[in-house]
């Protein structure tokens, strides 16, 4: 069954309010009819447009999920996906993460990439993809879904920007092949105490691995990785929820530390 231009606006019109008031909603395939990944991406790109229509906004980066299976795991899904980063979402090293612009949130510890060399729109080589990459940083991931009690399908997490909100990044900028990414142990702490733990190889074996799946990807769709984008490669173990008055730390081995309190 073809799913009208009408419902993919409706479907984007109540994750736009959804987000503006703070509130969940059902899933998406019973009260809109979205099921296709295709369908999801639509409804996700009417949102982006509508968010660059807001004065000021401008995309910064990207970010890829569900490559842990871990996280797969929790949400029942067995795919990656891709959401964007606007430039009101980025956080540093240290700072206040305002909790009041979220709704259900939890967080993950990860590797972003810095790209430092635009891409054509022909898919790339791994050596073309590795040229591009000019240096890893650790982060974290605020991830929040409007879906009520985080009963997502992969359609309901696509369309909702792949669940992205908000993101920290570390201060260092670390050069790729130090340390090997794939051996990068994780820890992430929540007010000093250990709330999950992981590895690069948890990212789909290695996080450039799933950077690079990101990078096909958005040549295939006409929108290559551009200098100066962010990437957020997937998280490295099991997201954790916080709330206002949590203190976030992640320790990613040889990338260093990251942190940032919720208030």
């Amino acid at each position: 069954m073809t799913t009208t231009p009408a419902a993919l606006q409706a479907a984007a019109f109540d994750i736009r309010n959804a987000r503006a008031d703070r509130k969940t909603i059902p899933g998406l395939a019973s009260t809109h009819g979205i099921h296709t990944v295709a369908d999801a991406y639509a409804v996700a790109e009417i949102n982006t447009r509508a968010r660059l229509a807001e004065p000021g906004r401008r995309i910064v980066g990207l970010k890829v999920g569900l490559t842990s299976l871990a996280v797969q795991r929790q949400l029942g899904v067995d795919q990656p996906d891709f959401g964007v980063l606007f430039d009101d979402m980025e956080f540093l090293d240290g700072d206040a993460v305002p909790a009041h612009r979220l709704i259900q949130p939890k967080v993950e510890a990860e590797i972003a990439f810095v790209v430092t060399r635009s891409l054509s729109s022909t898919t790339p080589s791994w050596a073309e993809f590795i040229a591009a990459i000019g240096y890893a940083l650790p982060a974290l991931e605020i991830v929040d879904s409007v879906i009520a009690d985080w009963k997502i399908t992969l359609a309901d997490t696509i369309a909702d920007n792949a669940s992205s909100a908000l993101y920290v990044l570390g201060n260092q900028p670390v050069a790729l092949g130090s340390p090997h990414l794939p051996d990068v142990g994780m820890q992430l702490s929540i007010g000093g105490q250990t709330a999950s733990v992981g590895s690069g190889a948890a990212c789909l074996g290695n996080p450039l691995r799933a950077a690079y799946w990101l990078a096909k990807t958005m040549a295939m769709r006409g929108q290559p990785l551009a200098e100066g984008q962010v990437i957020l490669s997937g998280a490295l173990g099991p997201m954790v929820p916080i709330q206002a008055g949590d203190l976030v730390s992640a320790q990613l081995g040889g990338l260093g530390s990251v942190s940032c309190r919720m208030v």
